[in-house]
């Protein structure tokens, strides 16, 4: 959810800190917004998505199991 209007980029990273995807960069509303993630190409593993926006940063944990 995002509280603030504003530029909004959600990332997705390996282990070793490389961009795999840019998921979104664009100005988003406040509210709630679903992002389609098409994992194809991705092998199984440990990823990190990174989320800033007005309000911040935050990255957390993601386990992609095939």
């Amino acid at each position: 959810r995002i509280q603030t209007s504003g530029l909004t980029t959600l990332n997705l990273y390996d282990l070793l800190g490389q961009e795999v995807r840019a998921l979104v960069r664009s100005w988003l509303n406040s509210g709630e917004h679903e992002v389609p993630f098409d994992a194809s190409g991705l092998s199984s593993g440990v990823y990190f998505y990174s989320l800033q926006s007005n309000e911040g940063h935050d990255v957390r944990r993601m386990l992609l199991v095939r």
